[in-house]
């Protein structure tokens, strides 16, 4: 009995800073629960909204939403949000809570403190609803937790079974030979002649009869498996059947937009590029890029030098990926030149990836690497960036994360990979094996 009222219960949901950061929609996720923001988070916001970053244009306008919904209304007295399973929305003030102080309890005055006695103020308040602090920062959960207040992680956006996540291709045992056989003569053959079922667009496969194999990928226009042949990309050659997919979604020019994921020393970013150079006569302009986040979540401001000077060490690894393509060539060879002229007359730009949002990228070949340490939201913003014959590649590897607020589950490629996978504009591939040397493959298994 004591169970079934505690349900009938309403709910409040105490949003903070970092669920606003990374989706500034986020208040309409509730359904038709409740919604308070504590006043500290609207100071904190205001902090973040001067700038070109992806969290501060989420400042910016969740400032403008709580702007619009607040009209002539008092924003710490509940508000009526818009629709039909709308819930209610408030500010909630600093707070002196009767039952404890997050400030004593952990003996300082901080922003994410005054959050906590804002969502325990309000549980005090509000004794006929259950009241939860959502949080991208998993500290602050444990410190609610710590102190008897219901937190969860903001879930919009997260992927439930990371270890089911499409991985773009399918080994096939026991085929025919014959199949194989006319695979090998014809170069195509039609999916029912394997599958009762049409199989996934741009899907990779990996057909096996004994020690006989072939590689193929489903074509979605002619229904018919392709046969997939190794082939180099300026100077880099494919060492795997993964590398070797990747490089043919890379290359055809249908498939607009192609994920690759895997652990370090994978040729992610390395196979991307040397694709995009050998392609480089079919586009404007090639960018390369990828999001800073700063070491030990310290600003880049902490760093020596000017603005160039502060980035060079994050743009350092795909410098490191462009010197070892050249270095495939003799200084004297055009392969080699054409490279350093690309570069010179930036035809192919190495940039933050800050440093390009808002442009309309027409005719470019865009490769966005470490793209584990986007944000679904960020992800979305770049594709719709994307002008006519644009191709976007995303690198990364979901299991290495270096922004405090993502994981595995919520992080952009993730999201990405779960929510495209089928459409015949997209491709993915996940590199399994490791080829930048024995010494990485080991450190990669083992530790």
């Amino acid at each position: 009995m004591a169970l079934s009222k505690k349900r009938s219960k309403r709910k409040i949901f105490v949003l903070d800073t970092s669920v606003i950061i990374y989706d500034h929609n986020a208040v309409k996720s509730f359904q038709e629960n409740d919604v308070a923001i504590p006043i500290t988070v609207l100071e904190e916001l205001d902090n973040f909204k001067k700038g070109n970053d992806t969290k501060n244009y989420e400042a910016r306008e969740f400032i403008r939403f709580v702007d619009g919904i607040a009209g002539k209304s008092i924003l710490k007295n509940w508000i009526k949000l818009d629709g039909p399973k709308g819930g209610r929305f408030k500010v909630a003030m600093h707070a002196h809570p009767k039952s404890l102080d997050a400030n004593q309890v952990f003996a300082g005055k901080k922003a994410d403190h005054f959050i906590l006695n804002a969502a325990i103020t309000l549980q005090e308040e509000e004794k006929d609803a259950i009241v939860t602090l959502v949080s991208k920062d998993i500290n602050l959960r444990l410190k609610a937790k710590s102190v008897g207040l219901p937190a969860e992680d903001y879930e919009t956006g997260k992927i439930e079974d990371i270890d089911k996540l499409y991985t773009g291709k399918t080994i096939k045992e026991g085929v025919s030979k014959e199949f194989i056989d006319q695979l090998f003569k014809d170069g195509r053959i039609h999916y029912s002649e394997l599958y009762k079922r049409r199989p996934v667009d741009n899907h990779f496969y990996i057909f096996k009869n004994g020690k006989a194999s072939t590689l193929a990928f489903f074509n979605p226009e002619t229904e018919e498996f392709e046969r997939v042949e190794k082939r180099p990309m300026y100077g880099v050659k494919p060492r795997n059947a993964e590398q070797t997919f990747a490089i043919e979604a890379m290359n055809n020019q249908n498939i607009r937009l192609v994920t690759l994921q895997g652990v370090a020393g994978t040729g992610k970013t390395l196979l991307a590029l040397s694709s995009a150079i050998e392609q480089a006569r079919n586009y404007k302009q090639i960018l390369l890029a990828r999001p800073v986040v700063p070491l030990s979540n310290k600003d880049i401001g902490f760093l020596p030098g000017d603005i160039k000077s502060k980035l060079n060490p994050y743009m350092e690894p795909l410098w490191d990926n462009l010197k070892y393509i050249k270095n495939q060539f003799k200084e004297t060879d055009k392969a080699y030149r054409k490279i350093e002229d690309m570069v010179d007359k930036e035809k192919l730009l190495v940039t933050p990836l800050a440093y390009i949002r808002g442009r309309s990228l027409s005719n470019v070949f865009f490769i966005v690497d470490e793209a584990q340490n986007l944000t679904p939201h960020e992800i979305k913003t770049i594709i719709t960036r994307a002008g006519e014959d644009t191709k976007i590649i995303f690198t990364g590897d979901i299991h290495q994360i270096d922004s405090p607020y993502l994981d595995a589950q919520s992080n952009g490629l993730t999201y990405l990979i779960d929510r495209v996978k089928g459409s015949n504009l997209f491709a993915h591939i996940t590199l399994e094996k490791g080829e930048r040397s024995e010494l990485a493959n080991l450190a990669n298994e083992f530790l």
